[in-house]
């Protein structure tokens, strides 16, 4: 199998046609349910430029909107994490309730007709699934379904049990998929990651596209703070497992040529006596995620320049860049 044609990573129209097929038909993780567990927490966040938000109504009913005000477009809620007793516009003032009902139009005046019940937030999914937070603009399946294989690849994880500690948020100048078709592979870690190399047994990597799930595996040497499984799961998310916790990531794409990573971790013990250990292990495994920048921005380069044109796939190593480039260009096909 070739690689994709570089022009599906390099084009703004390419981006636009994501937008629609991918991004807003998936179940996108928005990180630890925790942060909505009580009336008025939510979160908000930027899927592929669409901007959603999670909220916890007064009646303990988990929602989430379009974070968009129905009156002129303006964003509601900064992207994050927070509190609220009422969704403010910080553009004319509407406000809504937690349950996206319009409160608040002041100023508006007594416009014959105008019907507050007419203009509440416009509702998208959401779900919990094991401790983290899901929302989808228009589903094409259920959660359940999407999960595919990773359901049963995590059922004897406590998953669940693992407390967020912190979030990081990282930015580079390159498409999405390129971060992904290196994401899903292990062929670049003896090249990229020196020191990663070292501390498995690469001989012993393997890689294998499940449903909706690329699994990779590599037994772990003396020294490797991960347990040597690391979990891609369709479209844009990941969570890779250590000793003691783990860490989730979505890829979103903010640009044809820019990316942002948001990264959790948790843990089973944030007490004040693991603070050390849980910091090393979060700039370790923050250090190796920087390691793949530099070859993404310059193989993105090369695919802007118009210098390449597509290779053969390893059928050993690059069997999940086959499964996701795959999966990719049927959702563009329709």
């Amino acid at each position: 199998m070739l690689n994709l044609d570089p022009g599906l990573y390099t084009s703004p129209e390419s981006f636009v046609r994501e937008r629609e097929a991918i991004f807003q038909r998936t179940w996108q993780l928005l990180g630890p349910a925790s942060r909505v567990a009580e009336p008025g927490h939510y979160v908000a966040a930027e899927l592929a430029g669409t901007k959603v938000m999670a909220v916890r109504g007064r009646d303990g009913v988990l929602r989430a909107f379009r974070n968009v005000c129905r009156h002129r477009g303006a964003r509601l809620l900064e992207e994050g994490a927070g509190a609220c007793k009422l969704i403010r516009c910080p553009y004319h003032n509407w406000a809504y309730d937690l349950d996206g009902t319009l409160r608040q139009a002041p100023w508006f005046g007594e416009e014959p007709g105008f019907q507050f019940a007419d203009w509440p937030l416009e509702p998208v999914s959401v779900e919990e699934w094991r401790g983290l937070l899901f929302v989808a603009v228009s589903p094409d399946q259920s959660l359940a379904v999407q999960l595919g294989d990773t359901i049963a690849e995590l059922a004897d994880e406590p998953i669940e049990t693992f407390a967020h500690d912190r979030s990081e948020r990282l930015v580079f100048d390159a498409n999405w998929k390129v971060y992904t078709d290196n994401f899903v592979e292990g062929y670049h870690i003896p090249g990229i990651h020196p020191a990663f190399f070292k501390a498995i047994d690469f001989e012993r990597f393997e890689t294998t596209a499940l449903d909706n799930l690329v699994r990779m595996t590599a037994p772990p040497r003396e020294g490797l703070f991960y347990r040597g499984k690391w979990l891609w799961m369709w479209p844009n998310w990941t969570l890779s497992l250590f000793s003691g916790g783990m860490n989730t990531s979505r890829i979103n794409p903010l640009a044809h040529d820019r990316t942002e990573l948001i990264y959790d971790f948790y843990f089973a013990d944030l007490s004040a006596a693991t603070k050390e250990k849980r910091d090393d292990t979060i700039a370790r495994n923050l250090d190796v995620v920087r390691e793949d920048f530099g070859i993404c921005l310059e193989t993105h380069k090369n695919y802007a320049s118009g210098g390449y044109r597509p290779g053969p796939l390893s059928p050993r190593h690059e069997q999940g860049v086959a499964w996701f480039q795959a999966r990719i260009a049927t959702a563009l096909a329709g």
